[in-house]
């Protein structure tokens, strides 16, 4: 005899299913405590009777980034560590600087999708899709411009003038994480065995060990 289930029973399990999966916040704010030595999957929240107005606040994206470096660029970055105030809220920012003909290394960002707003100068941005395709989707940007990076693709900038570059952008997470692909590649700590590298890169291990040795 087949049994009955109340349509209470129902609605109690959808309202659980509901509740559990919900993305939303919970509370106005959860402020991180960076000091907390508990671990989870983001950082631990401030009691809300001690935060203030600071926790919500970053002063200094106005100054230029100092981009005497290999690269000719640098990232003034707005994450949750930078501004607790953005715990659990799922957004950041970053002001990129650019010298002259100054990169911004192909890197990705695994958990973010990118916006980038040109502010001044001019640049040279771009995408790759995923594998087997391997798509380069890129542009030159003007002031004023807007350009998306889709989350975890390989992308880059370059100011392709001879005057400074700036740019803003938003990211759709609190702490985007950025991977540069050289970086990971030959600065691992230990290092990947150069053969591996060697036969992925289709190059010798001593080209492999002098890249190393730059990371």
């Amino acid at each position: 005899m087949a049994r009955v289930v109340s349509p209470f029973v129902i609605l109690a399990f959808v309202f659980f299913v509901g509740v559990v999966t919900s993305n939303g916040p919970l509370q106005d704010f959860c402020v991180a405590d960076l000091k907390s030595p508990v671990l989870v999957n983001g950082y631990p929240c401030k009691h809300p009777s001690s935060v203030s107005a600071n926790d919500f606040y970053f002063g200094g994206l106005h100054l230029m980034g100092n981009t005497s470096n290999p690269f000719g660029s640098k990232v003034t970055p707005v994450y949750v560590t930078q501004l607790p105030g953005l715990n659990t809220l799922g957004i950041a920012l970053a002001r990129v600087d650019f010298a002259p003909w100054g990169i911004n290394p192909p890197h990705t960002h695994p958990r973010a999708t990118e916006i980038m707003t040109v502010l001044e100068g001019s640049l040279e941005v771009g995408f790759i899709t995923s594998n087997p395709e391997n798509r380069h989707i890129t542009r030159v940007l003007c002031k004023g411009d807007v350009f998306v990076f889709p989350v975890n693709l390989v992308h880059y900038q370059r100011n392709n003038g001879n005057t400074n570059a700036i740019a803003i952008s938003a990211l759709s997470s609190q702490n985007p994480g950025v991977n540069p692909i050289a970086n990971v590649i030959f600065g691992a700590k230990p290092d990947i065995a150069p053969d591996i590298l060697a036969k992925t890169f289709q190059t010798t291990d001593e080209d492999v060990c002098n890249l190393q040795k730059k990371f």
